[in-house]
């Protein structure tokens, strides 16, 4: 169990502070230019865990559907978070963020659907409290008298939200296939980032160099959400993905304490028990 579980709680620490980090420097920091950067950060991290762990050749004999499979699985996963940002644009972020956090409800019900794993029932309980928790710290009241909102970001929403359950269901039945290395995984997520959250930022980003300080406070988060992609992806290889993924996507929690700590953003009375909810999952999940 370790050798998933210590990778998945690695992606859960890494993603909740990166993701605190993304809401600290939002402001200086254009989305657009976050996809580069994250692009960028996958290049240098990705080569470099690649050169020292990689077993497998990249290609060999039989390996085909390995690389297509996961080529496949990141252009989707590329695709996702582009329409995850544009749905921002046009729809209340506090929807958005609540049905981009459901993606691992999605992973279980397609690996159940196409991997069969299955799970004990206590488990099942752990992962519904996981995931319902996640639900929960991402919901925030609509604000009275707000302006409506056209409705182009739900389909957009909906769509990365499948796209995402797809990544991580695809991911994980590539593991079965022969010439199976996590490490060759990440060659194939930094070249489906690159040819699509790295097409998407150039086109938009660009329109300006860089300072240095915004690269410091850019590239740190994206960095440590690699980190997190890495643990995933490794976490993944050992154990199942109805497993890995809720408790990976329970991110929320640090990243609410991060908010807390670091941004002075108080915790209310429901995100308090969401937390309680996301901690008490976690326990029961692994089994």
């Amino acid at each position: 169990m370790i050798a998933w579980l210590a990778p998945s709680l690695i992606a859960l620490l890494l993603w909740g502070v990166g993701q605190g980090l993304v809401k600290r420097n939002i402001s200086d920091v254009p989305p657009a230019r976050f996809c580069l950067y994250f692009v960028l950060a996958k290049l240098v991290i990705y080569t470099t865990y690649f050169m020292i762990f990689s077993r497998t050749p990249l290609f060999q004999e039989g390996a085909m559907r390995f690389s297509l499979a996961c080529t496949l699985a990141y252009l989707l996963d590329g695709v996702a978070w582009i329409l995850y940002f544009l749905a921002i644009v046009h729809g209340p972020i506090s929807i958005v963020g609540t049905l981009s956090a459901a993606y691992p409800a999605l992973i279980v019900v397609f690996a159940g659907l196409t991997l069969g794993e299955s799970l004990a029932p206590t488990q099942y309980v752990g992962v519904a409290a996981t995931i319902g928790g996640c639900l929960g710290l991402s919901y925030a009241p609509p604000v009275a008298g707000a302006p409506s909102s056209n409705r182009r970001w739900i389909p957009l929403s909906l769509i990365a939200l499948v796209l995402w359950g797809a990544t991580g269901t695809i991911v994980k039945a590539a593991y079965d296939l022969p010439g199976a290395d996590e490490a060759n995984v990440l060659v194939f997520s930094a070249v489906g980032s690159t040819l699509t959250l790295g097409l998407y930022g150039a086109l938009r980003g660009l329109r300006r160099l860089p300072d240095r300080g915004e690269v410091r406070r850019a590239f740190l988060p994206m960095a440590m959400l690699v980190g997190g992609e890495i643990g995933f992806i490794v976490a993944t290889r050992y154990g199942p993905v109805s497993l890995t993924a809720p408790i990976s996507g329970a991110y929320p929690i640090v990243t609410v304490v991060f908010a807390r700590l670091v941004l002075d953003e108080r915790i209310g009375v429901w995100q308090g028990l969401c937390i309680a909810a996301i901690l008490g999952g976690l326990f029961i999940a692994p089994g």
